[in-house]
């Protein structure tokens, strides 16, 4: 099984930024745990802070991959684009955040990708990945 996990904006800096919301671990220390607790899963990882690029792997990874895990940051509250990437794939995407986006500014209780994927981990910090990648393993 394959799995992508794609990150978009600022999420380069966890660990740095905002350690009462995001944590203080580095994503790259985080993935290193998840694959090797998942070792049967090849799990590819990508982070851009760019609109298209992110669009882009969508469409790179999108229909070969089982699925993909995508946290699109501030993307996920205005970005048409990418909610079409996520439809137009053929992938399951299950989108993910660190965050409980409903525990905080009004604009992020809107997700524009939601109703494009298979469904959302909000709120359990970087473990909301590796309930996205259960998610994958069950069904």
């Amino acid at each position: 099984m394959k799995i992508v996990i794609i990150n978009g904006p600022n999420l380069n800096l966890l660990g740095e930024r905002e350690h009462r919301v995001y944590g203080n671990e580095k994503f790259e220390d985080y993935l290193c745990k998840l694959r090797e607790q998942y070792s049967q899963v090849e799990i590819e990882y990508f982070q851009s802070n760019i609109e298209g690029e992110l669009i882009d792997k969508l469409h790179e990874v999108g229909f070969t991959c089982d699925g993909v895990i995508l946290n699109a940051g501030g993307y996920t509250h205005t970005s048409v684009s990418i909610a079409d990437a996520v439809k137009a794939i053929g992938a399951p995407v299950v989108e993910v955040h660190i965050s409980n986006v409903f525990d905080r500014e009004n604009y992020r209780h809107m997700s524009l990708i939601a109703s494009n994927t298979k469904g959302s981990v909000i709120g359990f910090g970087l473990d909301s990945y590796r309930l996205a990648l259960e998610s994958f393993l069950v069904g």
